[in-house]
């Protein structure tokens, strides 16, 4: 029988493992990184021992997908061939791969990958299944009483690294035409990041690592985007967070100043209010101290992931994500209105801190429900 390898290989990160392991085997970045101590382009190590190995540092990056689509097959052949030999030790002519690949991929990057599989590793069979239906697939197994497992259907956000998609799921299968994608991810994300930083404090522009590390420690989603401006400029600063560089001598890797104070922010409600005499002129306002080894961030921890959400922060003629999120429903005259039942989040940049109900004053504010669905959907509440 032949051995069954999981390959979820994202822009961003690659999650490999053997089928029937609980957890993947290793997660290892999705590119080539040179350090400014070495000559030539390293391969990745898996994230655990990543940056403790060696100091990234202004590391120069080569990745194989780029936008969301494979754009160097001989990259990711040399990334594919160290993560199978050196870190699964698995020999493909024995075993069978499942090959996770984005909705609404283009013909050319599936014959590339094809070649990949058959031609360059020779495996002896392949699967190419979309993510969102496998997370659907594994929340309904792990919750076997839900609406979404008895339903079979669900609406599936994907946040990745290049696109974030919007995917329903019917039947365990995702409904291809309803997929609706926009281009804004979490190297989006960790652009417009170091953009900040770097116009407010210290230029961190060729910093990649470090400041998508800060991005997923200390960014989160704002349910109030006013309220949390006005508590940003307050005297009581509850949002405030340090991040501190590393030095390269005591440590190559940098972290959270008080992690707990990081975390203030989830004690506050909805309803808290900010009085507006506390609030700083702008001219007090303090500049930053280049010399330190560390910067500070307040508002640009929620106002990065906010541009999922208005996309025109970035410049970007793009719908709001809640909003094209609907279009499938408007097109089809509510035909798949039920598919909010269930809702599941992926993606690596859901790792930023996010409630899932952000999207729904957005979802009821903008449906249309007719009185036959309103009906429907009343019925389907009192029996399940």
């Amino acid at each position: 029988m032949s051995n069954i390898v999981v390959l979820d290989n994202g822009g961003g990160l690659i999650k490999a493992g053997q089928g029937g392991e609980r957890d993947p085997t290793t997660v290892i970045p999705n590119c080539l990184y040179k350090p400014l101590s070495s000559k030539k382009f390293l391969h990745p190590s898996p994230l655990t021992t990543l940056s403790d190995e060696i100091d990234l540092t202004s590391a120069a990056v080569r990745r194989p997908i780029d936008r969301g689509y494979l754009i160097n097959s001989d990259l990711q052949r040399d990334i594919w061939s160290h993560l199978f030999t050196s870190l699964l030790h698995i020999t493909p002519s024995s075993s069978s791969l499942l090959l996770t690949e984005p909705p609404l991929s283009i013909p050319s990057v599936q014959r590339t990958t094809d070649e990949l599989v058959f031609e360059d590793f020779g495996f002896s069979s392949l699967y190419v299944a979309h993510p969102q239906s496998l997370v659907h697939l594994y929340e309904a197994s792990r919750r076997p009483d839900s609406v979404l497992s008895k339903t079979q259907c669900s609406l599936v956000v994907d946040c990745g690294f290049s696109f974030t998609h919007a995917v329903p799921v019917l039947h365990n299968f995702t409904l291809n035409h309803a997929i609706k994608r926009i281009d804004l991810g979490g190297k989006a994300f960790t652009n417009y990041l170091k953009e900040l930083v770097s116009y407010r404090s210290i230029n961190v522009m060729d910093e990649t690592f470090l400041i998508d590390d800060a991005k997923e420690k200390l960014c989160f989603v704002s349910l109030d985007l006013l309220r949390d401006l006005r508590l940003a400029r307050s005297g009581n600063n509850l949002i405030k967070s340090t991040y501190v560089l590393p030095d390269g001598v005591t440590h190559t890797k940098g972290y959270v100043k008080d992690p707990q104070a990081s975390k203030r922010f989830l004690s506050l409600s909805n309803k808290d209010h900010v009085e507006s005499d506390s609030m700083d002129k702008v001219g007090e306002r303090k500049k930053a101290d280049v010399n330190k080894n560390e910067i500070d961030l307040t508002n640009e921890r929620f106002l990065v992931p906010e541009t999922l959400f208005q996309p025109a922060d970035l410049g970007l003629c793009l719908m709001k994500e809640t909003a094209k999120v609907l279009l499938y429903i408007e097109d089809d005259d509510g035909n798949y209105f039920y598919l909010f039942w269930g809702r599941d989040e992926s993606g690596g940049t859901c790792r930023v801190h996010c409630p899932s109900y952000k999207l729904m004053p957005f979802i009821f504010a903008t449906s249309f429900v007719s009185k036959h669905h309103l009906n429907w959907w009343k019925h389907i509440i009192s029996t399940t």
